[in-house]
């Protein structure tokens, strides 16, 4: 039993086997993760900075830009307000400048006025007169007023000293003749018979129209009239009285002759306004001096009178007879050429003012003439 024992492999002692240190691998992990995280912590932070800076630099980028859009508003204000001050300068400069060239005539009309004569006035008034005697005569065609200018600028010429004025008050003797040949038009006159009659067309009433006892009918010759007397018989009455009846039954039209139409209240009216708008006419003709318009005008409204109204009745009898009398007016006459008078009298203050002038240079050519000498000697 102890051999058996003996004779068997010696026991091997089984000691358990050393650990191994895991902590350094645990550290480096630990170590890792905390980079990863720090990295991780750093690159969020890194990105927020960079969209932070991108929005800083498009919010510099949209200031800049409203900057750049002010600054442009305000270059092109500031441009306009100095365009606009150059403009009110250039016309401060013009204003001043037309100023200084008033100032300057106003001075030489000043000297002017000195240096002239009692003859010098008396000319400019009656050139002053013949202007207003061409304008009324050639714009408002008044004879009179052209006349009574005329003769006032003579007693003008006839006052001053000037012989040169004689071609003046010659030429001026005939144009005086010449309005004394013309028949003057009385325009207030004929406007107003025209007033008149246009009046006298508002009475005329109905009656006065074309009616049954116009032409083309056959009068009632005293049919009424019965012979009333004591001694007349019953026959006689009775003869009478059928034929009354028979006149008023029975009416016997003339064909021979051309049967003008009635006309109703509604015509009526429109032949007065008619006649009342053709002598307006004829007004403004002779306002305006206008002999065709005139004569037609009238004609118009005698036509007119002849056929819508009756010739016989007293107010058209008298219209008719005015308008024929108002058709005979001249309203236009040929009016004579009055300006020669007016051209010459121009020309004899051209030359008085040049004279005036050479008369004013000669005193000082020859003080000039003396300061030159003295200089020499």
């Amino acid at each position: 039993m102890t051999e058996t024992t003996d004779q068997l492999p010696a026991t091997i002692s089984k000691e358990p086997p050393a650990r191994q240190r895991l902590w350094p691998v645990w550290l480096i992990a630990f170590l890792a993760l905390a980079l990863a995280v720090a990295l991780a912590l750093w690159s969020w932070q890194q990105w927020n900075n960079q969209q932070a800076l991108q929005q800083s630099i498009a919010n510099l980028q949209q200031d800049t830009e409203q900057l750049e859009d002010l600054y442009g508003d305000r270059g092109s204000q500031q441009s306009q307000r100095l365009q606009s001050l150059e403009q009110k300068l250039a016309a401060q400069r013009e204003l001043i400048a037309t100023q200084q060239r008033q100032i300057d005539h106003n001075a030489r009309e000043l000297l002017e006025a000195g240096n002239r004569t009692r003859t010098d006035w008396l000319l400019a008034e009656a050139e002053y007169l013949l202007r207003i005697a061409n304008q009324r005569l050639m714009i408002e065609k008044d004879i009179r007023g052209a006349l009574s200018a005329l003769q006032a600028a003579d007693e003008v010429l006839n006052e001053s000293d000037d012989i040169g004025v004689y071609p003046v008050r010659q030429q001026l003797a005939r144009e005086i003749l010449a309005l004394k040949g013309i028949t003057g038009v009385d325009r207030t006159g004929l406007y107003l018979q025209l007033e008149a009659a246009i009046d006298s067309i508002h009475q005329l009433t109905d009656q006065a129209l074309i009616n049954a006892q116009a032409p083309g009918f056959i009068a009632d010759e005293g049919g009424d009239s019965a012979d009333t007397s004591d001694d007349a018989n019953a026959l006689t009455e009775g003869w009478d009285a059928f034929k009354s009846t028979l006149k008023q039954v029975v009416v016997v039209r003339r064909m021979d002759e051309p049967v003008k139409p009635l006309l109703s209240p509604d015509q009526s009216a429109y032949a007065r306004l008619n006649l009342q708008l053709m002598l307006e006419e004829a007004e403004m003709a002779v306002l305006r001096g206008n002999q065709p318009l005139y004569e037609r005008a009238l004609a118009k409204a005698r036509n007119t009178i002849d056929n819508w109204y009756d010739a016989s009745h007293p107010r058209v009898l008298a219209l008719s007879d005015t308008l024929t009398e108002l058709a005979d007016r001249n309203v236009d006459p040929t009016l004579p050429d009055i300006s020669q008078s007016l051209d010459l009298l121009k020309e004899r203050l051209a030359g008085r003012l040049q004279a005036n002038n050479n008369d004013n240079a000669k005193p000082q050519s020859n003080d000039e003439t003396d300061a030159n000498g003295g200089d020499d000697s």
